[in-house]
């Protein structure tokens, strides 16, 4: 009789162990999901409407005539996906869908075509390999179906896209990124022209150094101080001119012990001609690193890290910051970043501003 009472005695003992261990393991994961976001994580002051698929990056278009009713433009990144109008209140006012997997979007201001000068926002097509052209605020396209990059190369995929302006001619460039290419000349900088009422572009230039460990998505341009970055994202931070005229010098590489994993968006706020911070995401964190804009001491390219901001944003991957007063709710600026949950988040520049400021008023 022994044996047949011992089978079930050992069987009841393993069911308590594997429910003591499923008991420990949800308590776990509650846990690892409250720790997600930090208890002094930054709240947003909107968050947006939701998109249909999944957010990625966002722009924001100012309205000269009324700031406060200025546009931020976001893409859904999916196989017909979208480009997105939302207003300061986080609502959606204008969309265009049907584009193949859009990811990263800019914009620039006082683009001549058609006899006219309009603002535009630019977003790379993935699964076409096109960049294409919408003027703002309205959406309309201007680029004929898209504009082809990456021609004749093994990779193609166009991923992020930063326009720049030069000061001298106003002439306008895209900087366009791919989902994955050579150590060098990873980047393609084209000139954006108007060919019969439409947009066009002409490439003037491969460059941009690359660790091949993930994949180079998020570009940012400083149009004032004339550089650009962009997020090696398992390895750090690079820094070049942004005018094709200056050469292909690598000016700067940093940032790569400062993130947990993704080096992801960078934005630029501005707090006078040459001063301001980079704000650059640190994705799995779900936190942004602050960096001098001017550079630390003598040397504008030493960009060492001021402050980690933790946001209640999930997993950003793209964002954008402007020093516009947009009114009542974003005096200072807006800082906008996408977040899981196809949103964006807004936040008040002054929330941002505050905790930068903590570590320099203690030195």
């Amino acid at each position: 009789m022994k044996p047949e009472y011992q089978f079930p005695a050992f069987y009841a003992f393993i069911m308590f162990r594997t429910s003591l261990f499923l008991i420990a393991s949800i308590s776990l994961f509650a846990c690892s999901t409250k720790r997600s976001i930090a208890p002094n994580a930054l709240k947003p002051t909107v968050i947006s409407q939701q998109v249909e698929f999944d957010t990625d990056d966002p722009a924001i278009w100012i309205n000269k005539a009324d700031p406060a009713k200025s546009l931020v433009i976001g893409t859904d990144k999916e196989t017909n996906g979208g480009i997105y109008a939302f207003d300061l209140q986080g609502k959606i006012v204008n969309k265009v869908t049907g584009i193949q997997r859009p990811n990263n979007v800019d914009v620039a201001y006082n683009f001549k075509v058609g006899g006219k000068t309009v603002d535009i926002a630019v977003a790379t097509e993935r699964e076409t390999d096109k960049i294409r052209v919408f003027s703002l605020p309205d959406l309309r396209p201007l680029d004929n179906g898209g504009i082809e990059v990456f021609g004749g190369e093994t990779d193609r995929s166009p991923m992020g896209i930063a326009l720049y302006t030069r000061p001298s001619d106003q002439a306008v460039f895209a900087i366009v990124g791919r989902k994955f290419g050579p150590e060098d000349n990873y980047l393609f900088q084209y000139q954006l022209q108007e060919e019969n009422g439409v947009v066009g572009a002409s490439l003037v230039r491969r460059f941009g150094k690359f660790s091949r460990k993930k994949e180079i998505e998020s570009i940012a341009v400083d149009n004032e101080l004339g550089f650009v970055y962009f997020s090696d994202e398992g390895s750090g931070v690079h820094k070049y001119y942004a005018d094709p005229l200056k050469g292909n010098e690598e000016l700067a590489f940093f940032g790569g012990k400062d993130f947990k994993s993704d080096i992801e968006g960078i934005s630029i706020y501005k707090t006078g001609d040459k001063t301001g911070y980079l704000l650059i995401s640190n994705q799995q964190a779900n936190s942004f690193n602050v960096y001098p804009r001017e550079g630390s001491g003598s040397n504008i390219h030493a960009h060492h890290r001021i402050t980690e901001i933790p946001f209640s944003t999930l997993e950003s991957d793209g964002s954008e910051v402007t020093n516009v007063n947009l009114g009542p709710a974003f005096p200072k600026g807006l800082f906008v970043a996408m977040s899981n949950g196809k949103v964006f988040h807004y936040y008040d520049w002054r929330l941002i501003e505050s905790r930068i400021l903590e570590p320099l008023n203690k030195k």
